[in-house]
């Protein structure tokens, strides 16, 4: 993912100090159930379609713009899935972020998936049943969870409730 011009301003004033940045991601399946995942351009690897809401930007409007950038994928959000603070994140620069993520269930209304921008190798789509075995765990998380249909409680393994 890029880094937008806001978050570039940002990090003239605070180096690099944490911090803690809206993330949006999007699990998109589409008419047959399956679904769309990307192989990311930074890391080599297989994920679901992510990115950072530009400033007032609604996040429901991000998934669909991030889709849309990433995959050519028209996509309409459902509902959302999960709200979850991710852990920090050191960058090899020395930036430390931590994302607060929002996660929707999408689905697929359109276009054509193929790579649309420079931030990805591979745009495909998957059968649950078949995902790419490098698809990272919180990637296979959000998809499992994204196929029910009731709300989660899911917090990261270090969060202690009350402690």
């Amino acid at each position: 993912m890029s880094t937008p011009d806001w978050i570039r301003a940002v990090r003239a004033h605070a180096g690099n100090e944490l911090l803690v940045l809206p993330g949006i991601s999007a699990v998109v399946f589409d008419d047959d159930g399956r679904v769309l995942l990307g192989r990311r351009a930074d890391n080599g690897r297989w994920s679901v379609v992510g990115g950072i809401p530009d400033p007032g930007e609604q996040p429901a409007d991000t998934a669909v713009r991030e889709v849309y950038e990433e995959t050519a994928v028209h996509c309409v959000p459902e509902r959302v899935v999960l709200v979850q603070m991710l852990r920090r994140t050191t960058y090899p620069n020395g930036d430390a972020v931590q994302f607060m993520d929002i996660t929707f269930r999408c689905r697929a209304v359109g276009g054509e998936a193929k790579v649309n921008d420079a931030e990805s190798l591979e745009v495909a789509w998957f059968d649950v049943e078949a995902l790419p075995p490098d698809l990272p765990a919180f990637a296979v998380d959000r998809i499992r969870q994204a196929q029910k249909d009731e709300p989660t409680w899911f917090a990261a393994p270090e969060f202690t409730p009350g402690g």
